[in-house]
């Protein structure tokens, strides 16, 4: 089976917001707690942060780490986590039916974020609180000092302003399940008088506004119209989120579900076109996709805790996918579309990262290794920025219920100018045959294939375990090349490849 693929210099989508390739950390499960934090763990530090975790969030170069929820935060008192440790408060946490500790609050979240380089998208509870904490949290976080926030941030051991840019108004406000959920009216209201007083201490902050938990709820997308109706002129973002499952084993439908993503990510920038258009805007609203990932392997064994049969554990495991090969197609997919909707999607947030459904996995007193799927998240985030290209092509595909003639082979271009590298982030759906894959590069002059990665595997069941931590993994791929401005490569029956081609 053959696929064509054309890649022109000139004919782009936009440049690539490196913040698609952040990621999300909530007080779930064992995400915080036996995760990043462990302070008896051999390699920790003087935090209590784990250090063989810290190793492996620095490889993946993630630009901003979403915090502390999620669910979690619509009952979520900041205040609880600050000032001595000792001192902080137990609380029930009715998201999860779980025990809070507190012993990781903001000043410790913080710290890890310079220990691992990345920067804080702080999430602000408008379920069970309000306006007021949230000005609060936000003087506390960024305010200067002679103020009460910041004299008691002071106190508390922290005398310079975080200086957080990233906020997010809430979490899931559309949602039934929410602590504090709102109808579109009232969240939009209140949304935009938090936006309002947060502008009012620093009109320089970027906010996000609550949008769809997924395509599936029945108040999309009228919600994203109703809510940026109210906050339009306000925020910055509307936030998306979506998570993936192949519950009836169908792996070509599985593997079609990203262009149901595509078709919400399409949704609802339509939705901010129209909005935008009819309040007479010069400002633009984009899309933070602030939670993704697949999602349903562990469903049977987190139910006693969810129902509340385990009583209050502290940091139990819930929600501990162990990802398979056939996911890391999945997430190649995902990643691919990102890209491609660039023009609209300037931030992402895998959830999670540690633990709970995530590319890290950990074993208290033990060791912490790479799920499967840590790796096209890996090449994406250290090779997907740039530009990303608007590529034509031509390939057979097949019927889905989530669309018709889905291709064979799911493709992104990325042209990066300054290092003089195109990358390719390429899947072959198909279960049997091979698609013998070419690619006219025009526009970019002489070029050469300089790295070639491939991930596949004969059984997508594989995975990556504590007994077994390097059952699947990249290795280098062979066979492709450039000639004469063609590139060609052959992508084996259900697989993942990176190509990158240097430019003279």
């Amino acid at each position: 089976m053959k696929a064509t693929v054309t890649a022109h210099r000139d004919f782009t989508i936009a440049a690539i917001d490196e913040r698609i390739y952040s990621a999300f950390l909530e007080h779930l499960g064992r995400a915080v707690y036996t995760g990043i934090h462990e302070p008896d763990h051999p390699t920790a530090d003087a935090n209590g942060m784990r250090g063989d975790v810290a190793e492996l969030v620095r490889e993946l170069d993630i630009p901003f780490v979403r915090y502390p929820g999620g669910n979690f935060v619509s009952a979520y008192n900041w205040e609880d986590g600050i000032g001595p440790v000792e001192q902080r408060p137990v609380r029930l946490d009715l998201a999860w039916h779980t025990s809070e500790s507190n012993r990781v609050g903001i000043h410790e979240f913080m710290a890890w974020c310079d220990t691992v380089n990345t920067r804080p998208m702080l999430a602000i509870n408008l379920g069970s609180r309000g306006l007021d904490q949230a000005r609060n949290f936000v003087e506390y976080v960024n305010g200067p000092l002679g103020s009460y926030w910041g004299d008691l941030r002071k106190k508390n051991g922290r005398a310079e302003p975080w200086n957080c840019r990233l906020w997010c108004l809430g979490n899931e406000m559309d949602g039934p399940w929410q602590i504090g959920h709102k109808t579109a009216e009232e969240y939009g209201r209140l949304a935009n008088e938090t936006a309002k007083a947060l502008r009012a201490f620093d009109k320089g902050l970027e906010l996000v506004v609550c949008g769809s938990s997924n395509s599936d709820m029945k108040t999309y997308p009228e919600w994203e119209r109703i809510v940026l109706e109210h906050t339009y002129e306000a925020v910055d973002h509307i936030s998306l989120h979506m998570y993936f499952a192949n519950r009836d084993g169908d792996t070509q439908t599985y593997l079609s579900l990203n262009h149901k993503l595509d078709r919400y990510i399409a949704t609802v920038a339509a939705a901010i076109r129209l909005v935008k258009a009819n309040k007479r805007s010069k400002r633009d609203v984009h899309i933070s996709f602030d939670e993704w990932n697949v999602w349903y392997h562990s469903n049977a064994e987190d139910r006693a805790v969810l129902e509340g049969n385990a009583g209050w554990p502290h940091a139990p495991r819930l929600l501990e996918d162990i990802y398979i090969f056939e996911d890391v197609l999945q997430v190649g997919c995902i990643l691919n579309t990102f890209i491609r909707r660039s023009d609209v999607v300037k931030i992402a947030c895998i959830a999670q990262l540690v633990n709970v459904i995530a590319p890290i996995m950990t074993e208290p007193g033990g060791p912490a290794w790479r799920q499967t799927i840590y790796y096209p998240y890996y090449f994406a985030s250290r090779h997907g920025r740039g530009t990303a290209l608007n590529l034509s092509v031509s390939c057979p595909g097949y019927d889905s219920i989530h669309d018709d003639n889905v291709p064979w082979l799911d493709i992104a271009g990325v042209h990066d100018e300054a290092a003089r590298t195109l990358t390719f982030f390429a899947i072959n759906r198909h279960a049997a045959e091979s698609l013998q894959t070419e690619i006219a590069l025009q526009g970019f002059g002489a070029a050469r294939v300089t790295e070639h990665k491939v991930m596949t595997h004969e059984n997508l069941r594989a995975r990556n375990t504590l007994a077994d931590p390097d059952a699947v993994v990249p290795r280098d791929g062979a066979g492709a090349r450039v000639a004469d401005g063609l590139l060609t490569v052959t992508l084996p029956p259900h697989s993942w490849q990176m190509i990158r081609v240097t430019l003279a």
